[in-house]
């Protein structure tokens, strides 16, 4: 294991720190508002939490369409272009979020009337939608610029700059977003979409136009300008054979069984972000400024924890792994279901100390989470990069994506609807069976996965024959 040292984030150009600029202040702005949506949405604007989980649900779905068509984007159009007009068009969508009363004034009666959801709930879904859709397009056209910026000896250090880039700003974002909200609340969206367009104007005005912007790139030449092997041109080759490859790759066995462990643990890591803020704020009556401070146990964890936890169990076998990380987050739900339960009917002199537990009992739940989340995000993209060949690995890896988009919308759905029909205290150790489904599953994935696919390369002689239906 190599010393951490301050020359790790060194040597790079000038323009990977302008995009890891970009990208602190990015998630700086979705920071602001990601413990509050939940709570100002239902809580002030009085909207049913069945139907804010899903617009957030919708919101998640929507993001991953926007992912595939940036993608897409940033082969044919460039990387820049793609960024500038993402932010530019977000700045708009997320500050929507702080005008959907107005906007519910502009909704036909006869959507209510057909859907049975009321015109501020139809507001807030259509601003997710739409907010979703035009941020899921950076992503992708930001990674593929940090891949044109380094070279192959560096990039890994790239995509940490990014990774650390989004955890700082993630942290900053809850603590001045609580300090916002107490102050303002819809001030916290207005603030998310000036991120976008700060982003917007220092990704225009300081980030070059690279050879993945240039329509000459896709030309066999160009590849070791962009520091690879050509394969970006050759994805907006042969429509058909395209097409045909990403389908076998993308329902292959093997990948489609990891995306559907993928789903499960995005349930859990959807309840952060819908339900867990309500169990704070409502049951425990924390204020929004404390639910922030509290909230950066997650991503204060993970720059501490994330490379020492992964090194740790670096000899592992991968799916056992993830076991132990859904093992973390079934533990965390059951934190969560005690700081449900903490809630004490004022006046019987239980309050504050049922309270202190409550709070205690959260904290727990953010720490032991973000454990299952630092073992659980590397080690599952490190199996599904090792299930197929290295021409497959994309359309593979992005599986992963869209199966945590889509538990992420379930999740939040479901665990709206669970508090919206008076049933939390069902909501816990559901997830926690959910939990135990997710570890049983990995360890049947294990026998159709061999030793060197599962990390194990000590164990390559207990190597086991791969599935002749992945063949």
């Amino acid at each position: 294991m190599q010393r951490p040292s301050l020359a790790a984030v060194r040597g790079f150009d000038r323009a990977v720190y302008v995009v890891a600029f970009g990208q602190l202040i990015n998630v700086f702005g979705g920071g602001l508002v990601y413990p509050f949506a939940t709570v100002h949405f239902h809580l002030q604007v009085g909207i049913a939490l069945s139907v804010v989980g899903l617009g957030l649900g919708a919101k998640s779905v929507t993001t991953a369409a926007g992912t595939a068509v940036g993608g897409f984007l940033a082969d044919v159009v460039g990387r820049k272009p793609v960024m500038v007009a993402s932010m530019a068009l977000s700045a708009v969508a997320l500050a929507a979020f702080a005008f959907v009363p107005d906007i519910a004034g502009a909704v036909p009666g006869a959507v209510p009337a057909a859907t049975g959801v009321s015109a501020l709930g139809v507001a807030f879904v259509g601003v997710c939608v739409a907010s979703g859709f035009v941020r899921g397009l950076y992503t992708p056209a930001s990674h593929a610029m940090t891949a044109d910026l380094t070279d192959a000896a560096e990039r890994d250090r790239g995509y940490a700059l990014l990774k650390v880039a989004n955890n700082v700003g993630f942290g900053a974002g809850f603590v001045v977003g609580g300090v916002l909200y107490s102050v303002a609340s819809v001030a916290v969206f207005v603030a998310d979409g000036a991120t976008s367009a700060v982003v917007a104007l220092v990704i225009l005005l300081f980030v070059p136009r690279v050879a993945g912007d240039d329509a000459e790139s896709d030309a066999p030449g160009d590849a070791d300008e962009r520091g690879g092997d050509g394969s970006e041109g050759d994805a907006v080759g042969d429509d058909d054979r395209t097409l045909a490859a990403w389908w076998r790759a993308a329902t292959r066995p093997r990948v489609l069984a990891l995306a559907g462990v993928n789903v499960g643990f995005a349930v859990m890591y959807a309840q952060m972000q819908t339900t867990v803020p309500i169990v704070a704020k409502e049951g425990l009556g924390l204020t929004a400024a404390q639910l922030g401070t509290l909230y950066v146990v997650n991503p204060l964890t993970i720059v501490l924890l994330q490379i020492p936890l992964v090194d740790a169990v670096g000899g592992w076998r991968r799916t056992r792994g993830l076991a132990v990380s859904a093992c973390f987050w079934a533990v965390a739900m059951l934190a969560a279901w005690g700081a449900d339960l903490a809630r004490v009917p004022e006046g019987t002199g239980l309050a504050v100390p049922a309270v202190l537990v409550g709070v205690a009992l959260v904290g727990g739940h953010l720490l032991l989470r973000t454990v299952g989340e630092i073992l659980h995000s590397p080690l599952a993209s490190a199996l599904m990069s090792d299930l197929g060949t290295a021409a497959e690995r994309g359309t593979q890896l992005s599986m992963l994506e869209v199966a945590k988009r889509l538990g992420i919308g379930l999740g939040s759905f479901a665990g709206g609807l669970f508090f919206d029909y008076g049933l939390s205290g069902l909501l816990w150790p559901t997830l926690v069976a959910v939990c135990g489904l997710v570890a049983a599953a990995l360890l049947w994935l294990e026998r159709s996965v061999t030793p060197i696919e599962n990390g194990a390369v000590g164990d390559a002689t207990e190597a086991v024959a791969e599935p002749a239906v992945d063949d």
